[in-house]
């Protein structure tokens, strides 16, 4: 019987599996080894959730409307998907991308800081909590990395409790580790099971990008943000697609 433990899919491959991923964190190194790669992507249903761009604003990126006057409830939308501090690029679904940012500040650590949060409040889904940050060795995104993932998600059908889950990885060329907070469509919305799935980073930021944005649902997907740094120069570079523009 073959072992397909360390089957890589692509990451077209790995988006087909379900129309409703709902939100997505991709992180890994590219094939040569020369960068370091993550993308972000937001799915939605209704018109709030629909109702989002990403802007870049200095190396953060943040959530706002983009129709304000058709704002119902900003508690889970607005929020920043990706920070940076020092040596370390935080990825995450919700506003825990700020708790992570302040407990590192403090000197405390990614898990310490997820710690303190739990899934969303949005009965009967219990939306999880999926966050990520790469770890590099210089404080200027130079020199090798690894990189770490996490999901929060309801213990039960109720909410109440939660069950928190820790992945830690060295970076390895051509490989990529993708978590989400969906497995399907549905109502409510099953939550994201098993480990973050494994995938082929592509070789460059254009392929990376269009690989998840042309895989996502047509009528579903909302933004996606993606980068590449160079683990010789620090350099970032990013590209950010809106479907409203």
């Amino acid at each position: 019987m073959s072992n397909d433990t360390y089957t890589l899919s692509s990451i077209e491959e790995a988006l087909s599996r379900t129309d409703y991923p709902g939100r997505g964190i991709i992180i890994g190194r590219s094939p040569d080894g020369s960068n370091a790669m993550t993308a972000y992507f937001i799915m939605g249903r209704s018109e709030n959730s629909k109702n989002r761009v990403f802007r870049e604003e200095g190396e953060d990126v943040v959530i706002y409307p983009y129709d304000y006057s058709k704002v119902e409830d900003p508690s889970l939308i607005i929020y920043s998907p990706v920070r940076r501090l020092g040596g370390r690029l935080i990825v995450t679904n919700g506003d825990q991308t700020d708790t992570i940012f302040d407990h590192l500040a403090g000197g405390g650590d990614f898990r310490e800081a997820l710690r303190t949060r739990t899934f969303e409040p949005d009965r009967p889904n219990w939306t999880p909590r999926i966050s990520g940050i790469l770890n590099f060795e210089g404080a200027d995104l130079k020199g090798d990395f690894t990189y770490e993932m996490s999901i929060l998600k309801s213990i039960n059908a109720e909410g109440t409790g939660c069950a928190r889950f820790f992945y830690e990885y060295p970076s390895v060329p051509g490989l990529g580790h993708f978590i989400h907070t969906y497995e399907e469509n549905g109502e409510p919305i099953p939550t994201f099971r098993g480990e973050p799935e494994r995938v082929l980073m592509p070789e460059d930021l254009e392929s990376f990008a269009k690989a998840v944005w042309e895989s996502l649902d047509e009528d579903k997907k909302i933004s996606m943000y993606a980068c590449v740094i160079d683990l010789g120069t620090g350099e970032r570079t990013s590209e950010l697609i809106n479907k409203n523009v």
